[in-house]
């Protein structure tokens, strides 16, 4: 199997630029039209997030990043805020240090920080979702029981296979700390921990094998451990499209982080 073109999704998508401009479109203006508040989470210069309020006392959805934890950062995903916001739900994005400045393992620190502060803020745990790197990240919060539910898009949860990759050239993985990073070897929720935790699994039906073999995997992983898991292919979406629900006020993948989010943990 061809490890580089099953992960490189900047080279299977030639049009990815056009739909990542939409991205900072979509920011620049939901920025301009509600500034958010910028909360620190710790001393870094990237250690801040944006919070976009819905309404005073309003559940907080907290959104991860992605870029492979070497690219992009919170003002890219602005525009994910307006949709959430329709149905009284908060959006938080942090930023976080990016490979090769820091390792993955510190990137997972400050993404606990980051989600902790929310927690505090709302006296709740919150709703994590995530794209690609963050939708890894989804995943780790919930198995570390800081949020109450996770909805990880295209999401990879065995970091093994990008070792022989050139994205591994920035993230400098080897087998142990892949195995050690990679959220399909975590503790999953059982027993009286289990209860109300949610974990879905979102991915393109057009993305490439790996990326569907990963979410049909940390589903079926999770479900076959009692945990309520959703697997689903979103028909004609790719890599980077895969977001285009998310600024869809009326998508049924908004409609489902807003309800996982007004349920709480």
């Amino acid at each position: 199997m061809d490890l580089e073109a099953e992960y490189n999704n900047r080279a299977r998508v030639p049009d990815h630029p056009a739909v990542m401009q939409r991205w900072r479109e979509t920011a620049e203006a939901a920025r301009a039209a509600h500034p958010p508040m910028e909360l620190a989470y710790g001393p870094g210069p990237r250690e801040v997030m944006d919070l976009f309020e819905a309404a005073p006392g309003a559940p907080v959805a907290v959104f991860l990043h992605g870029g492979y934890w070497q690219a992009l950062d919170r003002s890219w995903f602005s525009g994910l805020a307006p949709a959430l916001a329709r149905h009284g739900v908060s959006l938080a994005v942090p930023s976080y240090d990016l490979c090769p400045a820091v390792r993955l393992g510190t990137i997972l620190r400050q993404v606990r920080r980051a989600v902790e502060t929310i927690r505090a803020r709302a006296g709740t745990r919150p709703v994590v979702f995530g794209h690609s790197a963050g939708g890894h990240m989804a995943a780790c919060m919930l198995s570390e029981g800081r949020a109450s539910a996770a909805v990880a898009i295209s999401g990879v949860f065995d970091l093994a296979p990008l070792i022989p990759t050139s994205l591994n050239t920035a993230l400098d993985l080897d087998d142990r700390e892949a195995a050690a990073l990679s959220p399909i070897h975590w503790p999953i929720p059982n027993g009286s921990t289990a209860g109300g935790t949610v974990l879905d699994c979102i991915v393109g039906a057009d993305e490439s094998p790996e990326f569907l073999r990963q979410s049909k995997m940390m589903a079926g992983h999770w479900a076959a451990h009692g945990v309520e898991t959703r697997f689903e292919a979103l028909a004609g979406l790719n890599h980077f499209t895969v977001l285009d629900p998310l600024f869809d006020g009326d998508s049924a993948l908004v409609h489902r982080i807003v309800d996982l989010s007004h349920k709480g943990g």
